[in-house]
């Protein structure tokens, strides 16, 4: 997350996309999730977000530029502001405006995105001294993919999403994210999934690579484990594959559960947008991969008393 404004009682936040450049799922666990092996990116396509302190409790949420995201409880965004009024007491009220941008239900993970700069908003707005692990924990109690917004930003992340190794590897490539406009669920992506043909038992590892080129060609021995059968699902899925593949992507591969596909390019996309653009619903995104700066969270009790 990267903060745009802090006072006493305001932050803003923009809040990152993420991709998946490799994704597999693993065995399912006692709890009923999946333990995975992915290898996750930050991208440059951001959500934002304005917290505001109030002296009415509770949370008040407006969403803008997304019809179909709710405002309620459900919203990842209200879960993770009321999971830190019940964990720490608080007694003042949040009112939250989050401006979408990035597509919803797509792979890319804005909601868990959201709702990891929840905790950090109330982490300062509260003076709560927590470090990055402890909002992490907090994170995985509302989703598997925030953990890593609390990671630098570039991560292999294993077991339920918990388990974040940070990684040094090559960033100077550039991304086109395209999405049809169907909102594919993540639990009926994982209720359809054939978990016996994914590679439980030996896990892809990432050799060392030193340049784009050299990321690049180690991930095509990779996949994402709900790629094929959402290409039978979802045709579109293949057109825009090869849409990407005709314009100059070394790489084209679905982010997370689908159905965002981004291509890698070791030069900058020559992309007609306006052709793109044309294409039904499409969404058409250019971006590069980005660090997630860690901010000075403890403030010294800069604005005591917000509990």
């Amino acid at each position: 997350m990267i903060i745009k404004y802090l006072s006493p009682t305001r932050v803003c936040l923009d809040t990152p996309a993420k991709i998946n450049l490799f994704l597999e799922v693993l065995q399912k666990r006692p709890d009923g999730y999946h333990d995975i092996n992915s290898l996750f990116q930050a991208v440059s396509l951001y959500d934002r977000i304005t917290f505001d302190l109030t002296d009415r409790p509770g949370v008040d949420l407006t969403v803008l530029g997304s019809d179909d995201l709710a405002d309620g409880p459900e919203n990842l965004v209200v879960r993770a502001a009321q999971l830190m009024q019940q964990e720490y007491g608080l007694r003042r009220g949040l009112t939250v405006t989050l401006e979408k941008n990035i597509p919803t239900a797509a792979g890319l993970a804005g909601g868990s995105s959201d709702a990891a700069a929840t905790i950090l908003a109330c982490n300062l707005l509260y003076d709560l001294h927590l470090d990055y692990p402890a909002m992490a924990r907090l994170g995985l109690r509302i989703g598997s993919d925030l953990p890593f917004f609390f990671s630098g930003g570039q991560a292999l992340v294993t077991g339920r999403g918990e388990r974040i190794e940070e990684t040094d590897l090559p960033t100077d490539y550039h991304l086109v994210l395209v999405n049809p406009g169907l909102a594919i669920s993540t639990a009926a992506s994982y209720a359809g999934l054939r978990i016996g043909l994914t590679k439980s038992k030996h896990p892809f590892k990432l050799p060392c690579c030193r340049t784009a080129e050299e990321l690049i060609e180690a991930l095509r021995d990779a996949g994402n484990d709900f790629e094929g059968e959402h290409l039978r699902s979802y045709p579109v899925l293949g057109e825009i594959k090869q849409v990407l593949a005709e314009r100059g992507a070394a790489l084209g591969r679905m982010s997370g559960s689908g159905p965002t596909i981004f291509g890698m390019f070791t030069d900058f996309p020559q992309i007609e947008v306006e052709t793109m653009k044309r294409r039904g619903h499409w969404r058409f995104f250019t971006v590069a991969p980005i660090a997630l700066r860690k901010q000075a969270l403890l403030r010294g009790g800069r604005h005591r008393g917000n509990h």
